[in-house]
């Protein structure tokens, strides 16, 4: 059974971290709460998150170093960063931002509509992508056990494959609206969706009775 999603949400300003909070609330996922870069890290060693909440102006270790650290991790170079900061220094400080692996870059004050929005569609990734997971081991077992029911599985893949749908609805409808606000992320993010969204893909074809 999947739980609920956890989103770690990392600022070294509690009044920071308590709006953000507010922003996310309705979503009804577990809210991890980090002050430092180094407290993210060490969050980041026992638990899975959905999606990243990064301050870029934080003391000692920063947003880009956090980043960095994080990227470099085999269990979570696949975890999406979106980049929070009060301070737009420009195309050169959006593309540091980019290039330390964030899939959006979004500069305080922003709007908590497109920053709930964003956020639901990696939860919903994330959610979809570990029941895939669950359900590819349940197979898995009922076919080395002989116990498997082709009927159940077509059933199973069937309900998996109007969920993927779904999010991929989602997903269109999120780009749709970050290129008609003119969000400078919205590429980035767009371009992490279609890779999660083609990795959901290729686990629900391997369900399939036939593959490989």
């Amino acid at each position: 059974m999947v739980q609920k999603a956890k989103i770690l949400l990392v600022d070294d300003r509690p009044e920071n971290l308590l709006a953000l909070e507010a922003i996310l609330s309705a979503l009804d996922q577990t809210l991890v709460r980090a002050a430092s870069g180094e407290e993210a890290l060490k969050a980041l060693l026992t638990d899975d998150f959905a999606v990243i909440l990064l301050d870029v102006q934080m003391p000692g270790m920063d947003g880009f170093e956090t980043a960095s650290h994080i990227k470099r991790r085999e269990r979570t170079r696949d975890i999406p960063i979106i980049f929070l900061t009060a301070i737009n220094h420009g195309p050169h400080h959006t593309f540091r931002g980019y290039a330390a692996g964030a899939v959006d870059y979004i500069s305080k004050p922003f709007d908590p509509w497109v920053l709930r929005a964003k956020v639901s569609v990696f939860v919903d990734l994330y959610m979809k992508n570990c029941q895939l997971k669950e359900q590819a081991a349940l197979l898995r077992l009922q076919l080395e056990a002989g116990t498997a029911e082709p009927a159940l599985g077509g059933a199973l893949i069937s309900e998996l494959s109007a969920r993927l749908a779904s999010v991929e609805e989602q997903a269109e409808a999120l780009t749709k609206q970050l290129d008609s606000s003119d969000d400078s992320g919205a590429a980035a993010t767009a371009a992490h969706l279609e890779r999660k969204l083609a990795g959901l893909r290729r686990a629900l074809e391997a369900l399939r009775p036939g593959s490989a």
